[in-house]
């Protein structure tokens, strides 16, 4: 089955990426995975005091991951799979392709902030010549209804 990659942090715009990548998994007889990258700099701290924020981190990324998941079963029929890693987040998303070799479209969510498309669509796209899976970018602002329309 070919699974598309959505990458799940606190911007708005993963919210449009989410959506894009169920509705099209829906369509086409495909999964989702959702990945959350967890940046080691976080846990600079003693090993206990680390230790307890990774678990912190761990339980709001899955908090987060549940709400997505229960609108993709209910609204997509598809149920997702969450897969939390830690580290650089282009490293881990790179990593987590190889890894799953049913991974066949990455799906990132553009910021609609005048700065840019956001860090992790600028570094993705300076790579995606060099990757084995194409790129979908889904415009941070486009609707819902837009959404259905073209998946």
């Amino acid at each position: 089955m070919r699974k598309f990659l959505v990458v799940l942090d606190d911007s708005r715009e993963c919210l449009n990426a989410m959506r894009f990548a169920a509705m099209r998994a829906s369509h086409t007889g495909g999964g989702v995975a959702i990945l959350a990258v967890i940046p080691p700099e976080e846990f600079n701290h003693w090993i206990g005091v680390g230790d307890i924020m990774r678990d912190e981190a761990r339980e709001r990324i899955t908090a987060h991951f549940e709400v997505f998941a229960k609108w993709m079963r209910d609204r997509q029929g598809v149920d997702p799979e969450l897969v939390i890693r830690e580290g650089d987040p282009v490293t881990e998303i790179l990593a987590q392709i190889k890894d799953d070799p049913e991974i066949g479209i990455l799906v990132l969510g553009a910021g609609t902030d005048k700065k840019g498309p956001g860090p992790l669509v600028t570094q993705m796209s300076r790579t995606s010549g060099s990757l084995p899976i194409p790129i979908t970018i889904v415009p941070g602002d486009i609707s819902k209804e837009k959404l259905e329309a073209i998946t």
